[in-house]
């Protein structure tokens, strides 16, 4: 685990925590052999988490895109040009 610390500026213990919770989240397996502790990354879930964020943003774009779209119509349909008179 302290090969896995080392770069970063913080404490082992920190370290180890954020890595408890990569696990839990199942982003990190850890596999142990007596007291070597072996880390592999699983990228499943940012998977999911990726195909969650295209749908919302592909979702959210077209209501923002429809909202546009009605205040142009609304804003023609008063005959307003755009420009400060």
């Amino acid at each position: 685990m302290t090969e896995v610390a080392a770069p970063f500026g913080i404490s082992l213990n920190a370290v180890s925590k954020h890595i408890r919770v990569l696990e839990e989240s199942g982003i990190v397996r850890r596999r142990i052999e007596g007291r070597d502790h072996y880390l592999s990354v699983n990228l499943e879930p940012l998977d999911e988490v990726d195909d969650w964020l295209t749908r919302t943003r592909a979702f959210w774009t077209s209501r923002i895109d429809a909202l546009e779209e009605l205040l142009r119509r609304k804003k023609r349909s008063r005959g307003e040009s755009g420009h400060e008179r």
